[in-house]
């Protein structure tokens, strides 16, 4: 009787809405997998030998695993996070040696008719460990130096396996978690840090061919940003307003002094330019410092000093540490190259199968460039341009929308769980989330596509893992305990063995 009230109280609390809409959304997943792979000799939806059949079958097995996880303790999951999270990192060190080489990546398990790829599971084992942690006794992550470590440790073991799997993109997910680090306490400058990194890498990049001053663009335009960057960092992080003026009033005159010799026809070499205005500007900031005491302007003078740093190493790691693929890969994405029938063949049809969708689409079961096998892997890593193309705006929109309630869903049954490992799954989860995008991967020569199944196959085994268990979202009422009476309990407990 007991064990039936017990269930029951599961299933009364568990979220509904929740549910229903992963299932619209993993539905929507199937109906597309047909829509890309349909056939008019094997139009049978749920035919196993169809693709849209295997993804049947997945949901099927991941309901029936949700059913159990459903039913499980919710202290199964905080007990064995780090068992969980050392299994995972076995099994993609295992994936490494035993898994085959499918388009230049060793990344997916395949047992006969179905494969695996331990990277995704990784994505759960990863959050849920560092879930655990974080949701510690009396953790703080600014307490000390060795709890950044430990988080950054369950971060980059999987990233650093995954990458010698050849699998560099699903490893690049696993930064995202980076944003909870800042949530959990995290100095903002680490983010700022991180952004300056890609918009310096990218402009250095993308403007070479143009020169001013003897010196590229990109170059040029980096040295501008990092001048810009110290003014703000003096006035919003130092908190010096005089200085702050005095180093840009340092700027824009040197600039203009530049402008005007090179309008005279007297030639400024650009790099000496540069580095002699911003070392004159640094020197300052030194003797300030010295002056005032505030350490915050040694912070300033090194990020400053770094960014040159790494201005210089942009060339020697975009020609040296790349591969020639993601050399090229990075040129068409940023327009530097246009190869239509080579890096650039499958961005370029899914853009084409998109927008030929219009605001309504074709229909279903008549996207032309989705049945004439113009976009490649449409099954799979591009299946969104099947629902651009047939679904058309209005029907991409209302996927993405889908998902977006989603993950807000899921970041306010964060804020509501009682229980406080729960709160941080749920935000690791989300900002794990993956969005349906257009994407290419290549290995030379080929074009890599894994047989992967629809984004929302992997949210809802991801969701029935660390979503779906109804007293981690809301507690039922006889499991709430309230902060004296539990004190109570024990002080009891304590008589009790007295």
């Amino acid at each position: 009787m007991q064990e039936k009230e017990t269930t029951a109280s599961v299933f009364k609390y568990v979220d509904w809405f929740t549910v229903v809409l992963y299932i619209i959304l993993v539905t929507l997943g199937m109906v597309s997998i047909y829509a890309a792979s349909y056939d008019f000799d094997h139009a049978n939806m749920l035919s196993f030998a169809e693709f849209s059949g295997k993804q049947f079958r997945w949901i099927g097995l991941s309901l029936a695993l949700g059913l159990v996880i459903l039913l499980m303790d919710v202290r199964v999951y905080e007990n064995y996070a780090y068992v969980i999270y050392a299994g995972l990192l076995l099994l993609l060190l295992i994936t490494i040696f035993i898994a085959p080489d499918i388009k230049g990546s060793h990344s997916w398990l395949v047992f006969g008719p179905m494969s695996l790829q331990p990277a995704e599971f990784g994505k759960f084992a990863t959050a849920l460990c560092l879930a655990k942690l974080f949701s510690s006794y009396n953790f703080s992550l600014n307490a000390n130096r060795k709890n950044y470590l430990r988080a950054l440790m369950i971060i980059f073991l999987p990233v650093l396996l995954i990458i010698g799997q050849n699998e560099t993109g699903s490893a690049l997910v696993y930064l995202s978690l980076f944003f909870v680090l800042y949530r959990e306490g995290m100095s903002g400058l680490v983010l700022l840090a991180a952004i300056c990194a890609v918009v310096f890498f990218v402009v250095a990049v993308k403007f070479t061919d143009t020169l001013l001053l003897g010196i590229p663009l990109g170059q040029a335009s980096v040295f501008m940003m990092i001048m810009v960057l110290i003014v703000a960092m003096l006035a919003a992080y130092c908190k010096e307003t005089e200085a702050a003026r005095n180093v840009l009033l340092w700027f824009v005159g040197s600039g203009a002094l530049s402008a005007g010799l090179t309008m005279a026809g007297i030639e400024v070499p650009g790099l000496v330019f540069f580095l002699g205005v911003i070392g004159v500007a640094l020197v300052y900031c030194i003797l300030l410092m010295f002056k005032t005491k505030a350490q915050k302007l040694l912070i300033t003078v090194g990020a400053a000093i770094v960014s040159i740093v790494f201005l210089f190493s942009v060339n020697y790691t975009f020609t040296s540490v790349l591969k020639e693929h993601q050399q090229m890969r990075i040129k068409v994405a940023l327009g530097i190259e246009d190869d239509p029938q080579g890096a650039g063949y499958n961005v370029n049809q899914s853009k084409i199968a998109i927008g030929s969708g219009g605001m309504w689409g074709k229909g279903f079961l008549n996207g032309t460039q989705t049945k004439l096998k113009y976009v490649p892997e449409q099954h799979t890593d591009f299946i969104f341009c099947t629902i651009g193309e047939e679904e058309g705006f209005v029907g991409s929109a209302g996927v993405l929308l889908l998902f977006l309630i989603l993950i807000l869903r899921i970041l306010c049954h964060r804020r509501a769980s009682a229980h406080r490992l729960w709160p941080c799954v749920c935000l690791l989860c989300g900002e794990l989330s993956d969005i349906p995008h257009s994407h290419q991967h290549r290995h030379g020569d080929r074009i890599v596509s894994c047989h992967r199944y629809s984004v929302a196959v992997f949210q809802l085994r991801r969701f029935l893992a660390v979503g779906i268990h109804v007293p981690a979202l809301h507690p039922a009422a006889h499991r709430r305990i309230a902060p004296r009476t539990f004190i109570l309990r024990l002080n009891l407990t304590r008589l009790k063995y007295l």
